[in-house]
């Protein structure tokens, strides 16, 4: 662990031992005395604490590290599984919304059409992007974008990282639910394959805005979630600072996904999160693209329609009262 990292809370005892460590090491290069030892005894225990800390993960650490600072973005995927990738600008109604990114790329060698939420580094990228939360601009042009991929055939690949839609007044006047909902209508109708991969927060309709796929994929510190942690606390204790108890009762767990049938596949994550080993992690996810998509390939497009028409039918379960 890099003593320089960005630490969560319940990081703290490994950040300690990495300080004990830089220090015997430092000490080692300055007295010429042989620490190999006790070197070696704490390099032991960082693996060991590293090993208990992240097998272990609550669904709110989770939280925290699917919103690490650190933690890749969407573009970062981007520019290590793509080539050529071309971004296209604008609605062609209102502006360009930059926390919605789109445009064309050669995914192993296959021309893709790219549609990703970003976020922003430093403070002045963070509000030119929006904190990743799009408005409805940024939807009509992942709609414009997508008809576009079913013009020229082009399989989709969508990147999901917001906490949510733009709520605000401006995003409300101009009609973000509604811009959301065409969006899902639209999608359901793609004659073209689509993936979407929770590659961070994945934020009520927000998410879904651009995640009625064939195939949703997460990665095991991401979340895919009806409200966030914070708006559930707000609504169900009146109190944000109820966040990680909202965490464990909207069940925010990768493997929980999975078995509802939510997504089809949690792609691993380097020990520690993802911003751990950004190469690894684009890696792991490049491989399950590659898979998923060489699947759909093989769907005709009746096929593929259908398929999708039966995914989403059988989300969620429900129970009728028996009869009196």
């Amino acid at each position: 662990m890099e003593s320089s990292a960005y630490v969560l809370d319940f990081e703290k005892p490994l950040r300690e031992l990495a300080l004990q460590l830089d220090a015997l090491q430092q000490q080692s290069l300055e007295t010429k005395l042989d620490l190999k030892q006790e070197i070696a005894a704490i390099e032991k225990k960082i693996e060991q604490t590293q090993r208990e800390i992240y097998s272990n993960l609550s669904p709110w650490q989770r939280v925290q590290i699917a919103r690490h600072p650190k933690r890749p973005y969407a573009l970062d995927y981007v520019t290590q599984l793509c080539e050529d990738f071309v971004e296209l600008h604008g609605d062609r109604q209102f502006r360009d919304d930059r926390a919605l990114i789109g445009g064309t790329a050669f995914f192993n060698g296959q021309a893709v059409m790219i549609i990703a939420q970003q976020k922003g580094r430093d403070t002045k990228e963070k509000i030119a992007r929006n904190f990743g939360m799009p408005q409805p601009e940024g939807y009509r042009k992942a709609n414009r974008l997508m008809k576009m991929a079913e013009k020229f055939g082009l399989p989709i690949l969508s990147f999901i990282d917001t906490p949510g839609a733009y709520p605000g007044i401006g995003s409300e006047e101009r009609h973000v639910s509604e811009a959301i909902a065409v969006n899902l209508r639209d999608m359901a109708l793609l004659r073209v394959p689509s993936i979407a991969v929770v590659v961070g927060e994945g934020g009520s309709g927000g998410a879904l805005g651009i995640g009625v796929t064939d195939r949703v994929l997460t990665f095991e510190n991401s979340y895919y979630s009806v409200i966030s942690p914070e708006g559930c606390a707000a609504i169900l204790w009146k109190d944000g600072s109820a966040a990680a108890q909202a965490a464990e009762a909207l069940r925010l767990n990768a493997a929980t996904l999975e078995s509802l049938g939510v997504v089809e596949e949690v792609i691993p994550e380097p020990s520690g999160g993802a911003h751990y080993d950004a190469s690894a992690a684009a890696k792991s996810l490049g491989k399950v693209l590659e898979k998923h998509l060489r699947q759909l390939r093989k769907l005709s497009t009746d096929e593929l329609l259908e398929a999708r028409y039966a995914r989403y039918r059988k989300l969620g379960v429900f129970e009728e009262p028996a009869a009196k």
